[in-house]
């Protein structure tokens, strides 16, 4: 068998996490596929590059040898690749509002290590968009519906805080609780927003929705207090309307983020903005 460049990021990978769950995460594969992949490799060059045992990883002295043998050669590969890759422009989809910092620190990051450049582009629907081919990656708020191709890797959890007009009884509070907005109609945005029926899987949510589709129709609607929102609590920071108050939400559960993408399209590039995208990611509550 012909060891190929797949073989050595496999075994890189590991050798450097000293983890197969790590460097699988690192790689976008499934464990058992890159536990295959070194095997393949250890089996074609016939040395043990690796100890295992249920509880720990480590180099044989082959095994870090080759490992710094193969980080040159990969080295070489990407820089040789790059000498006549053309310029290329990831097409970054979301629907509103992108998560801060990691928006900013993630670009810049993956552009100041690539040299390509990254095109931002609102969608309705980020998952939609992704299967279509009409961007490369977005960011999906929320637990959309799968869709066949399409792969989501969680990003990080956002804090939610609610939203009322300034006209609203509830303007004047400090804080609401969870449970509190059971009691107004509650607008939703049924194509892409974070918050409905659904969040309150015991029943114990609102009764009343108004139903509107992108984000400038919940903000109107909720503006003309209509009824009450929900959103990550990034909307408050950005201060997005005059006429609507955000209150912070006591026991409301987080909100998920994701990246969503097809792992058939483009897989070393939106592979290297996964990764970028991940390290930028923030830790908690969409901080």
């Amino acid at each position: 068998m012909d060891v190929d460049l797949r073989h050595l990021r496999a075994f890189v990978a590991v050798g450097q996490q000293l983890s197969f769950t790590r460097a699988a995460q690192e790689l976008l594969v499934t464990q058992p596929a890159l536990t295959r992949t070194v095997q393949q490799l250890e089996a074609a060059l016939q040395v043990s590059l690796l100890e295992r045992s249920s509880r720990h990883v480590s180099l044989t002295p082959r095994g870090a040898r080759f490992l710094t043998q193969a980080q040159l050669a990969l080295a070489a590969v990407d820089s040789a690749l790059a000498s006549v890759r053309e310029h290329v422009t990831v097409r970054l989809g979301f629907s509103w509002l992108l998560p801060d910092p990691w928006a900013q620190r993630a670009v810049s990051s993956y552009e100041a290590a690539t040299g390509n450049s990254v095109s931002l582009l609102r969608v309705e629907d980020p998952v939609a968009a992704v299967a279509r081919g009409q961007v490369d990656v977005a960011v999906v708020r929320g637990t959309p519906a799968a869709q066949a191709g399409v792969r989501l890797v969680h990003l990080c959890d956002e804090v939610r805080v609610a939203v009322c007009s300034v006209e609203s009884p509830l303007a004047d509070a400090d804080q609401l609780d969870w449970r509190d907005l059971s009691q107004w109609p509650l607008v939703v945005n049924i194509v892409s927003g974070t918050t409905g029926p659904w969040s309150w899987p015991d029943g114990s949510g609102p009764t009343r929705f108004v139903e509107t589709r992108n984000f400038d129709e919940w903000l109107e609607t909720v503006a003309a207090n209509r009824g009450v929102g929900v959103v990550p609590e990034v909307a408050m920071r950005r201060n997005l309307h005059p006429a609507v108050r955000f209150i912070p939400l006591r026991g409301a559960p987080t909100s998920p983020v994701a990246l969503a993408f097809r792992p058939d399209h483009q897989p070393a590039l939106l592979r290297r903005f996964v990764e970028t995208a991940l390290a930028a990611a923030p830790r908690r509550g969409g901080q």
